[in-house]
Formats: structure tokens, C-alpha cells, sequence
């Protein structure tokens, strides 16, 4: 039976991972709000964010920052390129939307495959943005990556409220996802939006995928169980839900953070997955509109 300690730890591991959740949930949101689509290439964004960073990290000697920055700039880019050459044809021939969904999973599966080709099957990491050991608080260590991880999710988190509720671009988004049809007679341009959609939510994967790479590590195959655990979040905060996904990411990484200490790794993914079905019966709107209700 674990101790105090190592249920401590535990939630602080839970925490930063479930930070990382939660960004890859409100990529899901962005993109859904502004055109009801669930972009299944989501966790790609997040390979790429690490994979790229290494790369101009290894091959170009760039310093850290500004091989994030590229990276996170590059991956955007790829984000346009998804919206331009696979979305907007099928958008524009009024495709149903469950072929749009499709599609997008056929991109993750087409990334990976480029990934393979380009980058090698291997495993690769690079060094936390803090050197040096974790520090304890008492028998609890937290390492420097975490206190990234969790800082920089905070004022992302910041940075998109103030986006969304005080600039026009944001308020745009926000009518799109209210009524689109309606967005559109007023005279927003309603497939920009989309593609700002879509940079927007590959930025987000990127940085998700940047901040976790030094804790774990990055491969061609990791965006897919980032991708789940994204998705997971998002329903669990109410699909579309920004703030919501957020939570319903830190709270999917602390409970399997627990899971881990309590039961083993083997009920890491039954944990997340019985997560999602009792929110899908109990809550179907989410946790928090659920909670608001009841």
C-alpha cells in the first residue's frame, strides 16, 4: 500500500502531465467551435512540436528558445497546410462531416508514416529549459519541467480568455462557434476562421508537445495516445468547452497518476477510457455543465 508520500507525488506527476491534457483538449475545443469538427490529427501536432524542436535543436545548434519558437511556428504552418489542402475542399463541396472527421485521421496517420520516412523510428528527448535536479518539499520531488509545464499552461490559459473575450478576431471565433450560418450574414469571414482554427489549435499541440518531450520523450507514435488523452479531456470538460477541457485534462492525469500507484501502469489506459464512459452516461454535456445542473 503506497504511503502519504508517494500519493503526493503522484498528484504533483498527475498535475503537469494532466496540464499537457488539457492543452491538447482545448486544440480539440478551438477547431470544434469554429466548425463542429473533431480533429483527430490533434495529437500529431503534439509528435511534431517535440520532433521538430529536436531536430533544430540537433541538426541546426539553435538555442533552446528560439528552437521552440520556430518549432511552434513551423507546426502552425503545417496546421494551414491540413485546413488549406484537405478541409476547406471537402468544407467547400459541403462533404458530410463525418467523411471531414476521417480525413483528419488519415492526415495523423500520413504525418506519422512521413515521420517514420524523415526522422527514423527512434526515440529522442533534449534537456529540461531548467538544468539540474528536481527539488523536494519535504518527500515530495518536483522537477523544474513541471513547474514549466504548469506556469506556461497557466498563462496560455490567460493569454486565450483574454483573446477570445477582448479582441475582435477572438469575438469572431466565438460568433462562429455560436451560429456560423449567422456569423457569415454578418459578414465574417467564416473560412479564415477555420484556418485560423487550425493554426491556433496546432500551436497548441506544439507547445504541449514541446513542454512534455523533456520529461518523457518524443517518437513518431506518441501522438496518438497524447491524441486519446486530448480527446478525453475535451469530453470530459464538455466537448467544445475551453476552461472545461482543461480541467478534464488535469483531472484524467491525477486520477491516472493514482491508478499508476494504487493498481500498476496495466490500468493507466482502463482508467481513462472508464473515465470518459461514465461522463458520456452520468454527464454528456460534461462535468461542469453537468455539475451546474445537478
Amino acid at each position: 500500500m503506497p504511503d502519504a508520500a508517494q500519493i503526493l507525488q503522484a498528484l504533483v506527476n498527475g498535475l503537469s502531465v494532466g496540464c499537457i491534457y488539457g492543452l491538447i483538449g482545448i486544440g480539440f475545443a478551438v477547431i470544434y467551435n469554429a466548425s463542429g469538427i473533431v480533429n483527430f490529427a490533434q495529437g500529431v501536432f503534439v509528435m511534431l512540436g517535440g520532433m521538430v524542436t529536436h531536430a533544430l535543436l540537433s541538426m541546426l545548434g539553435l538555442p533552446m528558445i528560439i528552437s521552440a519558437a520556430l518549432a511552434v511556428v513551423i507546426v502552425m504552418a503545417m496546421g494551414l497546410i491540413v485546413e488549406y489542402l484537405v478541409i476547406r475542399p471537402m468544407w467547400v463541396r459541403n462533404a458530410p462531416l463525418y467523411a471531414i472527421i476521417l480525413a483528419t485521421l488519415a492526415c495523423q496517420i500520413m504525418v506519422e508514416k512521413l515521420a517514420i520516412i524523415l526522422g527514423g523510428d527512434q526515440p529522442r528527448t533534449f534537456a529540461s529549459f531548467t538544468a539540474g535536479g528536481p527539488f523536494k518539499i519535504g518527500k515530495v520531488a518536483i522537477n523544474y519541467q513541471a513547474v514549466w509545464i504548469l506556469a506556461c499552461s497557466a498563462i496560455l490559459v490567460a493569454l486565450l480568455w483574454a483573446f477570445f473575450a477582448h479582441t475582435r478576431t477572438g469575438r469572431a471565433l466565438r460568433a462562429c462557434a455560436q451560429n456560423r450560418e449567422a456569423a457569415a450574414l454578418l459578414g465574417i469571414p467564416v473560412m479564415r476562421m477555420l484556418a485560423l482554427s487550425f493554426a491556433l489549435s496546432a500551436g497548441l499541440g506544439a507547445i504541449a508537445g514541446i513542454l512534455i518531450t523533456p520529461t518523457q520523450y518524443t517518437a513518431f507514435n506518441v501522438g496518438e495516445a497524447f491524441g486519446i488523452s486530448g480527446f478525453i479531456a475535451a469530453i470530459m470538460g464538455g466537448f467544445g468547452n475551453a476552461f472545461g477541457a482543461l480541467i478534464g485534462g488535469v483531472l484524467l492525469g491525477v486520477v491516472q497518476a493514482l491508478a499508476i500507484v494504487l493498481f500498476g501502469a496495466a490500468f493507466k489506459n482502463v482508467i481513462a477510457l472508464s473515465m470518459m464512459l461514465v461522463v458520456l452516461v452520468c454527464f454528456p454535456n460534461g462535468l461542469l455543465k453537468g455539475f451546474v445542473r445537478g
